[in-house]
């Protein structure tokens, strides 16, 4: 199975990627829609007709983000909803409320780096339990609309950090060994690339796909607990850069129905089993079907949604 490859690299931005589309018929769910590089992936949608939802925890600065939106792109059919990936109810109402066919489902948000161990309401690591299984639950509680679009894609926000670690299965909680909040990161991550796996393996016969995507080095409020990038400034993006790739992967025509594949630099990235410093590349275990089945599985007994 060759690399994707596309006239698209690690400056390109994300109104270059949609310049010339025309999403006026999809819908697009971006999660985290009211920071960083989820505002401009936001914005490329909605700047080429796409309707876009910005599944937020603060809801206020999600409306202010939506009415900007709205005003650049001069598109209306922009606006901002309630949700907290750390609560499953939260979760829920929001699918409940969404009607209709869901054409990209963008899982965007995420925190990094937590200095002490947090729990979520449902008593799982803070990272694990929102950059994970949160958006597990989501895209789960949205199979129905997903299908219903009869071409959908996911979008799942991975980063290099997956390379700091691999699932632990025997301790996702860190229960009984030390807690780090870069492998805690890094374990959250790698969830995300193995969630795309998943996905594409038992929903392509919906017409659903999905892939996961290292967004590069941006500086933005995720870096907040950690005192902002260490990353060389030859390596670092713009917002607008950052999104490109996750804009690439939700609407571009150069990768439809393409699944279960790793992307930065708007290319997929290729397999590495050593990780050099500020360096790309995915590595295996993020890939691995058994890794991804066995999370699915799991994320489903931790959910306990009868």
């Amino acid at each position: 199975m060759s690399r994707i490859t596309t006239p698209f690299g690690f400056a390109s931005t994300a109104s270059d990627v949609v310049a010339g589309l025309d999403l006026s018929a999809q819908r697009a769910v971006v999660t985290g829609g009211a920071s960083g590089i989820g505002v401009e992936t936001a914005r490329a949608l909605a700047s080429v007709g796409a309707e876009v939802t910005l599944a937020v925890r603060d809801l206020s600065a999600g409306e202010r983000v939506a009415r900007e939106i709205a005003t650049s792109a001069g598109n209306q059919r922009v606006q901002a909803a309630w949700l907290d990936l750390a609560d499953h109810d939260s979760i829920r109402s929001f699918a409940a409320s969404w009607s209709g066919p869901l054409h990209m489902l963008v899982n965007n948000a995420g925190i990094m780096a937590l200095p002490e161990l947090e729990l979520s309401f449902e008593g799982h690591e803070l990272q694990f339990a929102t950059n994970h299984l949160g958006h597990f639950a989501l895209t789960t509680a949205m199979h129905r609309a997903l299908a219903a679009a009869q071409g959908a894609r996911v979008v799942c926000v991975s980063s290099s950090a997956h390379h700091r670690s691999d699932i632990i299965f025997e301790d996702l909680d860190f229960e009984s060994r030390p807690y780090e909040p870069w492998s805690a990161y890094g374990q959250s991550k790698t969830a995300n690339a193995l969630h795309a796996v998943e996905i594409t393996t038992r929903w392509s016969r919906d017409g659903v796909v999905a892939n996961a995507l290292n967004p590069g080095a941006i500086p933005t409020n995720l870096q907040r607990h950690v005192g902002g990038l260490s990353t060389p400034e030859d390596r670092r993006k713009t917002p607008q850069q950052g999104a490109a790739t996750s804009v690439l992967l939700a609407a571009s025509p150069l990768v439809a129905g393409v699944g279960g594949r790793y992307f930065e630099d708007c290319n997929e990235a290729p397999v590495v089993s050593e990780y050099g410093l500020y360096g790309g590349g995915v590595a295996p275990y993020a890939l691995d079907p058994e890794s991804a089945e066995r999370l699915w599985d799991r994320s489903l007994e931790l959910l306990d949604w009868s």
